[in-house]
């Protein structure tokens, strides 16, 4: 018999796909399941904000974690979550060895649960070491799927839209075992909307915060940063001293297009959320660089951010860098590495001043240097006490902290 006729995959349902009787309503469900991506080496970070939030089975995994929580869960989540990039709700699990088992898989479920024809979807996809090794073509098959039943049902199919689709669906297929989930965010969490015009290689926003999370600063002492490019480092550290959302003014999330959204519910979390944000930092965040229009960005993205008023930018060559009068505390920066500025052996006096100005000048205060290249680290003439792997993109990276 031909390929097309064998009987479909062997689905694995999540349980709480079989509590719903007509739409996905959550209302009546308190222990949903949901998995929270972000950069690789920051799940632990991750599954700290979860908990934080109340989250419950936290498990981070590899390049996200898993945590089961209610409806409110998932919006708080997406509003104060700094070091994610998307929230889904997986619907679906299931093996599959071709995109004929995906479109069959997929069609088992009643997607009059999820949108109606008046809805407009879109699916992104990423594939790896699976029998299924082309990305767009699942995510296609997938799209068919859905809009073959609603004309089989309905007569007329949803509308597809890439750019801001009312549901969003995100399909994970790794070693032939296909994940299909709602996607709860939309735009990806580490666009904050204060970065209108960007810097040469600019840190992810969700990764500074979790860079800043790793050095166990929370406001207590300064922080410093004395390469800050675009402000990044200094902006994010102050909405965390401020306990200010992330995701405060962000306009729309994924979820807002879903069949049970809940306005009410997502207006109280997101007033609660509002009425804790403080006015004042604790303790001062000052960020230097050497290049006028770094500080023309630093500016422009603090004022953005809605925290100009609170934040001190100067030029200052690493060279001539001070610390501030009064405590010591972090210092935290990301250098040029060679991968996508400059060429390495034009960054070793970069390092080695780097170096010399904390060996010489700041007693007390720990540095944290973000960094791709363990040949321009040891240039500093430090020792690390601690070494955190991470990923910046595809990059490998190393956190490295020296007191």
């Amino acid at each position: 018999m031909g390929r097309a006729q064998r009987d479909p995959p062997a689905l694995v349902v999540p349980w709480w796909v079989s509590l719903r009787s007509t739409h996905p309503t959550t209302r009546t469900l308190t222990n949903l399941k949901y998995f929270a991506t972000c950069a690789r080496g920051l799940e632990k970070v991750l599954a700290e904000e979860l908990r934080e939030l109340r989250a419950e089975a936290v498990e981070p995994g590899r390049g996200g974690v898993g945590f089961n929580g209610d409806l409110a869960l998932l919006y708080r989540a997406n509003l104060w979550l700094r070091t994610a990039v998307r929230v889904l709700m997986p619907i679906l699990e299931v093996p599959v060895q071709s995109t004929d088992d995906l479109y069959a898989a997929v069609q088992s479920l009643d997607w009059s649960r999820y949108m109606t024809t008046e809805h407009t979807l879109a699916v992104d996809c990423n594939v790896r070491d699976s029998a299924i090794t082309h990305s767009k073509y699942a995510a296609l098959r997938v799209k068919d799927a859905i809009c073959d039943q609603f004309v089989a049902k309905r007569g007329k199919r949803p509308s597809v839209d890439v750019e801001t689709p009312m549901v969003g669906l995100n399909l994970h297929i790794y070693q032939d075992h296909a994940v299909l989930s709602l996607e709860s965010s939309g735009e990806s969490l580490h666009k904050r909307g204060y970065r209108e015009v960007l810097t040469k290689a600019p840190i992810n926003e969700a990764l500074a915060a979790g860079l800043i999370q790793l050095t166990g600063w929370r406001g207590e002492v300064p922080l410093v940063d004395p390469m800050c490019g675009g402000g990044t480092f200094c902006i994010e550290g102050a909405w965390i001293a401020l306990r200010r959302p992330p995701g405060l003014t962000r306009r729309r999330f994924g979820f807002m297009g879903w069949m049970n959204y809940d306005v009410g519910l997502w207006t109280t979390v997101r007033d609660e959320a509002r009425r804790q944000v403080a006015k004042v930092l604790p303790v001062p965040i000052l960020g230097y660089d050497v290049r006028g229009d770094a500080m023309h960005f630093s500016d422009a993205n603090a004022k953005a951010a809605g925290i100009g008023h609170l934040l001190q930018f100067q030029r200052r060559d690493v060279a001539d860098f001070q610390p501030p009068p009064g405590p010591p505390g972090i210092l935290i920066c990301n250098p040029p590495y060679g991968e996508r500025i400059g060429e390495e052996k034009d960054l070793v006096g970069l390092y080695r001043t780097l170096g010399k100005a904390f060996r010489e000048r700041c007693g007390g205060w720990k540095l944290f240097l973000f960094t791709g290249n363990a040949f321009l680290a040891r240039q500093t003439g430090l020792k690390p006490m601690h070494v955190f792997d991470l990923f910046n993109g595809k990059i490998p990276c190393r956190l490295l902290c020296y007191q």
